[in-house]
């Protein structure tokens, strides 16, 4: 571990000097993919030199423990000697969760597909349930929210919304939602008071840049076509909605705004989207076969967690985590959900880190 944090430091300073480096500072490209690096070690760097100071701290107060002069001096060294020695198996800890690999896509923003599954009328009011719980939880962390495409179910909620989160470290809180979430509740279309269990399926998708991503023109079919509108003056009578179809794999995007440019770019960018995490599930899948992680395989037919209403419990399959307050969840209080799967997914890896897997 030692060796892979001098390597860390060595690379941390290298930085400093290249992001002072002329020719990199003309180079916007370069100065931003070093910027982002030494942002992401800086902590770990942090960490470690103070690591390394208590350590020697503690060496020398060793050393003075055998030339002390009077009880006062030894009493001294001992108090500490005690308040060092703790910190340095703590420092260790916190290196070692320092130390995993992080998700590239971490940072980025996302984009959230929610869609009505099981369960007819209520599926799709519980989809709507979602998205706001979803919308809630956004607002609370700064983030912003763009709907891109949304499909009205008759009797409220949503068959599909697809929207944009917009956020510093959107994935790395929300990649965690992926899959089947099920309901189980009194529907208020039900007279005879029982319990139904509906599901809705979950999509997190991190947003894709362009130098990430290489889509040929040549490989889109691009469409246009009139949008359906609620009647009267919504009726829209040009044909600005667009589909973009991927042709390679058969990827289709779509977004019937009112205007034709601003859904194409709408279309463009969940297409990119969508192309780039399909190579993602790809390389998932592929390590899934080798480890299966604390918190799933991210396979999106995955159930995940429950919602029971009659009972004010929310329980995510993945680790057992069962908690008493749906009432607060549903009003986008998940951070403690969300921190309970990151700390499963940084213990599975440190696991697998301390067994040479990572």
């Amino acid at each position: 571990m030692l060796d892979q944090l001098e390597i860390v430091e060595d690379r941390y300073e290298q930085l400093n000097e290249l992001l002072s480096d002329p020719d990199v500072v003309s180079d916007p490209n370069k100065l931003r993919q070093y910027s982002k690096e030494q942002s992401d070690l800086s902590k770990t760097v942090e960490v470690y030199r103070n690591y390394k100071e208590v350590k020697q701290q503690l060496e020398e107060a060793l050393e003075m423990m055998g030339d002390a002069e009077d009880a006062e001096e030894e009493a001294m060294i001992k108090e500490e000697i005690a308040e060092l020695k703790p910190q340095i198996p703590a420092l260790e800890e916190e290196l070692k969760f320092l130390l995993i690999p992080k998700d590239p896509n971490d940072d980025k923003n996302v984009v959230m597909e929610i869609r009505g599954a099981a369960g007819g009328d209520e599926a799709a009011i519980f989809a709507g349930d979602l998205f706001r719980m979803y919308s809630k939880f956004a607002e609370e962390q700064g983030w912003k929210i763009d709907i891109m495409e949304a499909s009205e179910a008759d009797h409220g909620g949503y068959k599909e919304i697809i929207f944009m989160i917009n956020g510093n470290g959107a994935f790395s809180k929300l990649k965690f939602e992926n899959g089947a979430h099920r309901v189980q509740r009194i529907p208020s279309t039900e007279s005879g008071g029982r319990i139904h269990t509906s599901t809705a399926t979950v999509a997190v998708l991190p947003e894709v840049e362009d130098v990430e991503i290489d889509i040929k023109q040549e490989d889109l079919r691009i469409e246009t076509y009139r949008s359906s509108g609620s009647g009267g003056q919504h009726v829209n009578t040009t044909d600005s909605a667009v589909r973009i179809t991927h042709i390679p794999t058969g990827i289709v995007a779509t977004s019937s705004e009112k205007s034709q440019i601003q859904n194409r770019e709408k279309a463009l960018k969940l297409l990119k989207t969508r192309v780039y995490d399909m190579m993602l599930q790809e390389e998932q899948a592929k390590y899934a076969e080798q480890r299966k992680s604390a918190v799933g395989s991210g396979d999106r037919s995955e159930r995940i967690r429950t919602y029971n209403y009659p009972q004010n419990r929310v329980t995510d399959h993945r680790i057992g985590l069962t908690i008493q307050k749906l009432d607060q969840i549903v009003e986008g209080k998940v951070l403690e959900i969300i921190e309970a799967l990151t700390v499963a997914e940084q213990t599975s890896k440190l696991e697998e880190l301390n067994e040479g897997v990572l």
